[in-house]
């Protein structure tokens, strides 16, 4: 014997193998055995085929008079063996029964369900508004096809153009939009992306990743539209020095400067000069808002967002042949070769900036060979000198060793890419480093002596995070570091300049009542500027893929981080390679590169074989 059952809204039918107690065991046409609730069965019947009865059904369904069937089902619930009966004029066949129910399970604008096998005529009330509700339904789709042919035919309609770019990046499913893309995408077997590009909704690949970004970080545009102004500045002393910075050639917002002076007593004055843009305009000022929505510069290849529009930027930033407002903090070390450090002293000043030396000029200029051979014949060579010992000492102090990590530096030309690696760790980041460090840590002590609430950064358990309150920094080695060394670029710093200058003005810290403040300014520091760095890494990665596609690899070397991930050694792309054999850390190998993807931000490494010899 065979059954018709519902399943799940559906009609299906199978041979029984056995009756167990409330239920059977049937086998479906495929050969699939399904167990079947008995209060599911419609029909039982003993011809034709289970796989035949359906397709049967269907065929004669398409010859019923749905109109007429309604006018003639009455108002009362009925059975469909029943309704089939009245239909046909005789006891239903098999096929006949299937095909009532198939009708009835197809017309949901003329009848409701209300049991298994039971129905009901809906009212003519409720009838026109279903079939109003279908037409709209209907014309809905007729309207996402057309949508979807205009974008296969590489056209953008003005619907989908009005809804960019929240129908690419945060559609909404029910948007008829949305559908037509999704559509659009299956016949054209392309992403939303590709789709999109093609149509010229968006600036190809890098429109696509900064438009995402834009979009979560930046949805009222990327640019600054005010005519606020810093505020006037304070009467500030000039100071007696002659101050440069290393920064590399694309930097506009340079934050920090240095100067050494020799004193008649033998010492000497070692200067650390921050920009101080803090003394321009106060907490809760229009400049302050923008900055406090921004909360960093957002970097990535070939271009950046500052956190500061240009009127709070060009003031600070220690330009050179310029005399640039700055909080000092001074040193005096010992001239007699030791470079201990004999006093400190922290002052509001102008500052003027001889020099702005850049990388990577200042590197081949400033480097260990030329140190060991005492060739440091230009501007500011001694000076550095000096630094770089007093660096080796401060860095001795901290008890953590040098390491060397690998930077990229990318130039575009004519849409061209251009990428060079440099090594960080020489002496000129040496003395940045080790200066920058230092200042942080003895700004924190001044703070935290008097007890200041300010954004701190503690690294206890391996995790870095911020705190209101002085801690140990474990990696850097320092009892405590106050995030105040580059108030152009991240928030955290320009706060805490507020309450570092209120400190040595002996006046009140700005958030002295409102650590709730500061608790807001913390968090929402630390979960933005996590996004702003994947992005600037996203857009590295990036920029790497359109590298190796511009220049036609397939095969490069790369570098054995640790287990299965890899660097390419040309590029900065991390990745995790599964062929990659056991090898130790540092190990140089050959593999090759295929399906780039610069939306998918995806390519595949295949490991060739080890270099027996290490490359530079």
């Amino acid at each position: 014997m065979n059954v018709l059952f519902e399943d799940a809204g559906a009609l299906r039918a199978g041979t029984i193998l056995s009756e167990p107690t409330g239920a059977l065991l049937v086998e479906l046409p495929g050969g699939k055995r399904e167990k079947v609730r008995a209060d599911r069965v419609l029909l039982h019947f003993p011809r034709p085929l289970p796989a035949e009865l359906l397709p049967d059904a269907q065929k004669l369904a398409t010859e019923i008079d749905l109109e007429f069937l309604w006018e003639c089902a009455g108002e009362s619930e009925f059975e469909f063996a029943d309704l089939a009966r009245d239909y046909f004029g005789h006891a239903p066949s098999p096929v006949e029964s299937a095909a009532m129910l198939v009708v009835l399970f197809g017309a949901p604008t003329h009848f409701s369900r209300r049991g298994v096998g039971r129905f009901q005529a809906v009212t003519a009330e409720v009838r026109q508004a279903a079939e109003k509700a279908a037409a709209r339904k209907q014309k809905q789709l007729e309207k996402q096809t057309s949508l979807a042919d205009q974008l296969v035919a590489g056209e953008l309609p003005k619907e989908i153009a009005a809804r960019m770019p929240f129908v690419l990046y945060k559609p909404d499913p029910s948007w008829i939009e949305h559908k037509a893309i999704v559509q659009a995408c299956e016949r054209a077997r392309l992403s939303p992306a590709r789709l999109l590009e093609r149509c010229g909704a968006i600036a190809g690949s890098h429109g696509f990743h900064l438009g995402r970004f834009l979009l979560d970080y930046f949805p009222k545009g990327r640019s600054v539209e005010t005519a606020a102004a810093v505020d006037p500045l304070p009467e500030l002393p000039l100071a007696d020095v002659a101050a440069f910075s290393i920064d590399d050639t694309s930097t506009t917002e340079i934050d920090d400067a240095f100067s050494v002076t020799r004193q008649r007593d033998g010492s000497v004055r070692v200067g650390i000069h921050i920009a101080a843009p803090a003394l321009g305009f106060q907490p809760g000022s229009p400049l302050d808002e923008i900055a406090r929505q921004r909360l960093s510069t957002v970097y990535m290849p070939g271009d950046k967002i500052t956190m500061l529009p240009p009127q709070a930027i060009y003031p600070f930033t220690l330009t050179e042949g310029k005399n640039c407002p700055a909080v000092s903090l001074y040193l005096t070390v010992a001239g007699d070769g030791s470079y201990r450090i004999l006093g400190e002293e922290s002052r509001l000043e102008r500052v003027p900036i001889v020099r702005n030396l850049r990388y990577p000029a200042i590197d081949s200029q400033f480097s260990l060979a030329n140190i060991e051979s005492g060739q440091l014949d230009f501007e500011f060579g001694q000076e550095l000198l000096f630094l770089y010992e007093l660096a080796n000492r401060l860095q001795a102090l901290r008890g953590k060793p040098e390491q060397e990590q690998l930077d990229y530096i990318f130039s575009f030309t004519d849409g061209r890419i251009d990428i060079t690696r440099r090594v960080r760790g020489g002496p000129p980041d040496k003395v940045v480093a080790e200066l920058m460090i230092y200042v942080n840590s003895a700004w924190g002590k001044l703070l935290g002596d008097r007890d200041i609430r300010a954004l701190y950064r503690v690294q206890d358990s391996g995790k870095v995070r911020l705190s209101l309150y002085p801690a140990p920094h474990g990696g850097l080695g320092v009892t405590q570091y106050l995030w105040s060394s580059s108030p152009l670029r991240r928030y955290c710093d320009l706060v805490n300049q507020w309450i570092l200058i209120a400190r040595l003005y002996e006046e009140p810290s700005p958030y002295a009542d409102s650590e709730t403040d500061l608790l807001k300014v913390m968090r929402d520091f630390e979960t933005t500027y996590a996004g702003y760095d994947e992005f600037q890494r996203n857009m590295e990665r990036y920029t790497g893929i359109r590298y190796l596609q511009q220049e036609g690899i397939t095969q490069t070397t790369a570098t054995v981080i640790r287990d299965n991930l890899l660097r390419l050694d040309l590029v900065p792309i991390w990745q995790r390679v599964q062929s990659l054999p056991e090898l130790p850390v540092g190990t140089q190998v050959v593999v090759d590169v295929a399906h780039l993807d610069e939306f998918e931000l995806t390519l595949h490494i295949e490991f060739r074989r080890k270099l027996d010899v290490a490359t530079p």
